[in-house]
């Protein structure tokens, strides 16, 4: 049985339920937010630790989460913060651009990490998406592979539905000449 948001908010704000709530989160929220990083981060010892990293700052600002938002936007918003920040920082250690040479080198970790058993067409859309710009990347990710509306991407991202559905459609168009044109 699925527990509400609304449920796991109020058992966070009472101090004796704090934990059995942020648990009920964990469970409900944990393995998507994990595939959200690790599209983003390829590398699963990186996406661990970047989801630890999402889940304490979730833990230390629940109680001020105002609700403006949905619970599962507010915490994508944070674990595309801390993909991105991460990413920034890898790049600046290598010096680098991420969207122009570091995407080979994240499509050779895919195909050497021991945690993807994709098949061949699935390793050829994740090269193609390696190929992509972040920005494109993050929206097709998110509209493609978490099936989530173009309504709760921008209020993830803080882009305009239009930017949003450019973006994809670019991204589609992309990945659909790579796919054509790649053994």
């Amino acid at each position: 049985m699925q527990v509400e948001d609304s449920e796991i908010l109020e058992k966070f704000a009472r101090e004796s339920t704090r934990d059995e709530a942020f648990n009920l989160l964990l469970n409900k929220y944990q393995q998507k937010i994990y595939w959200h990083i690790r599209r983003l981060v390829i590398d699963h010892d990186d996406t661990d630790d970047l989801v630890q990293d999402v889940f304490i700052k979730v833990w230390k600002g629940l109680a001020n989460f105002r609700s403006d938002s949905q619970l599962f936007t507010w915490l994508y918003r944070i674990a595309t913060n801390e993909s991105i920040t991460f990413l920034n920082r890898k790049k600046s250690r290598n010096s680098v651009s991420l969207d122009e040479s570091a995407g080979y080198e994240l499509a050779e970790t895919l195909a050497d990490s021991p945690y993807f058993d994709g098949d061949k067409a699935q390793m050829k859309l994740q090269k193609a998406l390696l190929t992509l710009p972040e920005k494109q990347r993050l929206v097709f990710n998110m509209k493609y592979f978490d099936d989530l509306k173009y309504e709760e991407i921008s209020a993830i991202l803080g882009t305009s539905v239009g930017a949003l559905k450019a973006s994809f459609h670019i991204a589609v168009k992309k990945i659909e000449h790579i796919l054509l044109h790649t053994d």
